[in-house]
């Protein structure tokens, strides 16, 4: 059963060398504050792969593309240097990768978030996000938003948003995400097809309204960190399965009680041993993405 893991971060060379002295050297607080942690036991968070290992740890887990994903951060110079990296990965690897862009709207000029989607697109890139409005500091209804929102219609980009879910535990860098921003977004823009990660904060299951917006999809990023197994019987039973998406989350360590280091293979094994249909798995990211 193929698989599309439409949920991966990486970044350049220079960011993984020195993750924390990167951050800091560079504004980017929020982001050491949830990737560079230790946990308890004194292991990383999350690894610092390249490009390579990636590839490698695909190979080895039968996943066939990779979407790489932005993130949502502070300063828009940070943005731009993932979007050139995530074009230059394309670029080397398209049969294996994909990527979308990432922006920092709050106090962008007129004009300036429109302008790196659009050099961001003629590199290569097919989508926006992860973006998180309440941790980068603007309303979903910002103009610089609004602008991104448009041309995102206009191309029929989808957005991936990081969504938390509110009766989650809390831990060093989380921001809350009303979830009603979320709807709102989506009723104003029905054009955009809007990724929810992170299962969407289980909005479909506390918001049965929501399931008749046919805009909305659900990935399933850092599942085993926020929810057990179950999750998959009982999202699927209330939610249509084509509007979920596999995503790992990768390289984040979702299983770390037991493995020492982050891998795709064990959360794969979760979605199979629990029945996932292979529309989850790979076709509901191909026709959303319209690959191959």
């Amino acid at each position: 059963m193929r698989v599309i893991d439409c949920h991966v971060h990486l970044y350049p060379g220079e960011v993984n060398r020195d993750p924390l002295g990167w951050a800091t050297a560079h504004g980017e607080a929020e982001w050491a504050g949830l990737c560079t942690r230790r946990r308890r036991s004194g292991l990383m968070v999350q690894g610092f792969p390249s490009v390579d290992e990636l590839l490698r740890e695909m190979d080895d887990t039968d996943v066939e593309r990779s979407v790489l994903l932005g993130w949502y951060w502070n300063r828009p110079e940070t943005c731009e240097r993932q979007n050139r990296f995530y074009a230059e990965c394309v670029r080397a690897h398209p049969a294996r990768l994909s990527a979308f862009a990432t922006i920092q709207p709050r106090g962008a000029e007129p004009g300036d978030v429109v302008a790196e989607m659009r050099r961001a697109r003629d590199e290569g890139l097919i989508g926006l996000g992860e973006l998180s409005p309440h941790a980068q500091g603007y309303g979903v209804g910002d103009a610089a938003l609004r602008e991104a929102l448009a041309l995102a219609a206009e191309w029929r980009w989808p957005l991936n948003l990081h969504v938390t879910d509110p009766n989650s535990r809390m831990y060093p860098g989380r921001v809350e995400t009303p979830l009603e921003d979320f709807e709102e977004l989506a009723r104003a823009w029905p054009r955009v097809d809007f990724v929810l990660a992170h299962w969407g904060g289980l909005l479909p299951l506390r918001n049965v309204a929501d399931q008749a917006l046919p805009n909305v999809f659900y990935d399933t990023a850092a599942s085993p960190l926020v929810y057990d197994d179950s999750i998959w019987r009982r999202f699927l039973a209330a939610v249509p399965e084509r509007r979920v998406l596999f995503g790992s989350d990768y390289p984040l360590n979702l299983y770390p009680k037991t493995d020492a280091t982050t891998s795709m293979r064990r959360f794969i094994a979760e979605a199979k041993a629990a029945g996932v249909p292979p529309a989850v798995l790979r076709e509901n990211a191909a026709r959303l993405l319209r690959l191959p």
